[in-house]
């Protein structure tokens, strides 16, 4: 099973690591949004953009990094560990984060969960067991790289895997009869003049 962690000691790490063109465009148009003397408040984006073109955070990244924005690496290494958004080794195409609290553990992510490890092989799909996702009233939520799929059973994430398989990008946001956070079936109230 290929489950995520945040320790990254036994992680092959690459040798360097440099910005693209288009890349370092975007790291200038994030550090331009905060006074002079001040760029180290840029980090968690910039570091974003790091993981986006590499895939995953190896440690050459974030100390080029540090050396952008003149910070201490050790700095940046606390901000890339603190956040589950930051990936310390190499992940599938698709990361699968879980939420597993209270409310999604009470309307079924343990299924949800073992859907997921079970698609789990590192290279098309990685998995990850995140903390509150923010979607609680579309429980259970899970995020896959930058979208949420909200009101999953086992078998609706396995009809999420499936497409993602084929190549597809399956409708990200409610499974199920719902618009955004509306009740299931649509409007019960409020429905004429």
């Amino acid at each position: 099973m290929a489950m995520i962690t945040a320790d990254p000691k036994d992680v092959p790490q690459v040798e360097h690591f440099a910005f693209t063109p288009e890349y370092m465009a975007k790291v200038e148009e994030q550090i331009a949004h905060y006074p002079p003397g001040r760029q180290a408040s840029a980090v968690i984006a910039v570091l974003d953009l790091a993981q986006r073109q590499h895939g995953w955070l190896p440690r050459a990244a974030m100390n080029e990094v540090a050396r952008i924005l003149d910070m201490a690496p050790i700095r940046v290494y606390e901000v890339a560990t603190f956040y589950t958004m930051f990936q310390l080794r190499p992940k599938g195409k698709y990361l699968l984060q879980v939420c597993t609290t209270t409310p999604c553990w009470l309307r079924g992510s343990d299924a949800v969960m073992k859907a997921c490890q079970h698609a789990a092989d590192g290279e098309t799909f990685s998995v990850q067991e995140v903390e509150c996702l923010g979607g609680c009233v579309n429980a259970p939520v899970v995020q896959i790289n930058d979208d949420f799929y909200e009101d999953l059973d086992e078998a609706s994430m396995n009809k999420v895997l499936d497409a993602f398989r084929r190549g597809e990008t399956p409708k990200p946001g409610p499974q199920v009869d719902r618009q955004t956070s509306a009740p299931e079936g649509g409007l019960t109230t409020l429905k004429g003049e």
